[in-house]
């Protein structure tokens, strides 16, 4: 399924410095950086974490509290950090406004990623999202203005382009999984009705949905998504993201444990809680380099209280992990070359995939794996026309290439 963006897309060097607001399930991230072009990094980076309070929370019929909370600590914000003369002259700026993934991985903040992202399904609610914030802006003093608020899929992809116009697509691993990317007009649907401006435009495309019988689905995953709380949905999401891989481990093990005594006669009561092995435990099992797998020990002890472990058997552990991260990561790669292909660009052009997100930032072995499946899929002759690159400015600097951009749309 593809929703087309209500960005046009521009060529921009914006330099500045900019603000951001970074929406992700129960906390909103505030931002500001400073842009000198595309041959320097982001510089003067800060950021501030909130919860958002749970009243706020509990009122899903209005989203005037939130927007009224947001323009108040963003008024707190700008007044914490000084500005220089010449930020401070620039009226009327661009606020950036993302939405992503909940950094929570309990399945239960799927239903609060639901109700922040109806923002960008629905057109209507989106824009009158917008009108609140801005009006909140104003009520608070923040001289700026939110222009759209869209995934921060987006705004990484906004990043890309800013550094490189060859960079066609951002894709996002975190909690969950997504794809933005960029259609020039001659491959944009000439039914569409912004395929008459010669501009290339911005897709977002909900890949996480994708589902096929072809998908390697072992009987872990069909358990898996029978117990979720959005069983049938989601299907190629729960073979990817953040939220799922450790929760594959962990049913593979249990029934290893069942079946085979992996862990002695009895089964470990914690093997069966599910969703308690976070994919940064899963890493550090996985990449695990001590003889002894001293750190697979360490994990297996304090996550599933498992005191007595073998040498071998920590060692089947981290194949375990092996397995499902590879299946994965592959299965990424896949989705990125299926992305080029529409587009294109593989044998004809260099193009540039930003990745951002935990699972690719952090995990070293699931980021080797879906570089070496893009090569292998693409072989010796392309490979070298296509670069995949983490994220510029880290995982929240989304809503400021997003501010940048829309400062470029609001004044051409």
């Amino acid at each position: 399924m593809f929703l087309i963006s209500p960005l046009i897309w521009h060529d921009s060097e914006e330099k500045g410095t900019f603000y951001g607001i970074n929406l992700r399930g129960t906390d909103i991230v505030i931002v500001r950086a400073r842009l000198e072009g595309k041959n320097e990094s982001v510089s003067e980076l800060r950021r501030q974490q909130l919860q958002i309070p749970s009243s706020i929370m509990a009122n899903a019929a209005s989203t005037k509290e939130l927007c009224n909370f947001a323009a108040l600590e963003l008024a707190k914000f700008i007044s914490l950090h000084s500005e220089t003369d010449s930020d401070k002259s620039s009226k009327g700026r661009t606020l950036g406004f993302t939405i992503s993934y909940p950094t929570d991985q309990n399945p239960a903040s799927s239903d609060i990623d639901v109700k922040w992202n109806n923002l960008l399904v629905d057109d209507t609610v989106g824009k009158e999202f917008a009108n609140e914030i801005n009006q909140a802006l104003e009520k608070h003093g923040v001289d700026m203005r939110v222009s759209a608020v869209v995934k921060d899929t987006i705004g990484h992809l906004a990043g890309g382009q800013y550094y490189n116009k060859e960079s066609v697509a951002a894709v996002s691993l975190e909690t969950g999984t997504d794809v933005a990317y960029i259609q020039s007009p001659q491959h944009t649907p000439t039914n569409n009705k912004l395929s008459a401006e010669a501009v290339s435009q911005v897709f977002i495309m909900q890949w996480g949905n994708f589902s096929s019988t072809h998908l390697p689905l072992t009987e872990y995953d069909v358990a898996l998504n029978a117990d979720s709380t959005n069983p049938g949905e989601r299907i190629f999401e729960k073979l990817i993201s953040g939220m799922y891989l450790g929760e594959i481990v962990r049913r593979v093990l249990l029934k290893m444990a069942q079946e085979t005594a992996l862990f002695g006669n009895s089964v470990p009561p914690k093997l069966a809680t599910p969703y308690i092995l976070k994919p940064f435990d899963m890493a550090a099992m996985h990449q695990d380099t001590s003889e002894d797998y001293e750190i697979v020990d360490d994990k297996l002890k304090q996550i599933f209280e498992i005191n007595i472990s073998t040498p071998m058997v920590r060692e089947i552990v981290a194949e375990v992990c092996d397995v499902v991260t590879e299946r994965g990561a592959r299965l990424v790669g896949a989705g990125i070359v299926g992305i080029l292909k529409k587009l294109d660009r593989i044998k004809t052009r260099k193009s540039a995939v930003t990745v951002e997100g935990g699972l690719y930032e952090h995990y070293r072995i699931f980021r080797n794996y879906l570089h070496s499946s893009v090569w292998e899929m693409l072989g010796s002759d392309l490979s070298d026309n296509v670069v995949i690159e983490h994220c510029h400015g880290g995982s929240v600097a989304g809503s400021i290439f997003l501010a940048a951009l829309q400062m470029r749309d609001a004044n051409p």
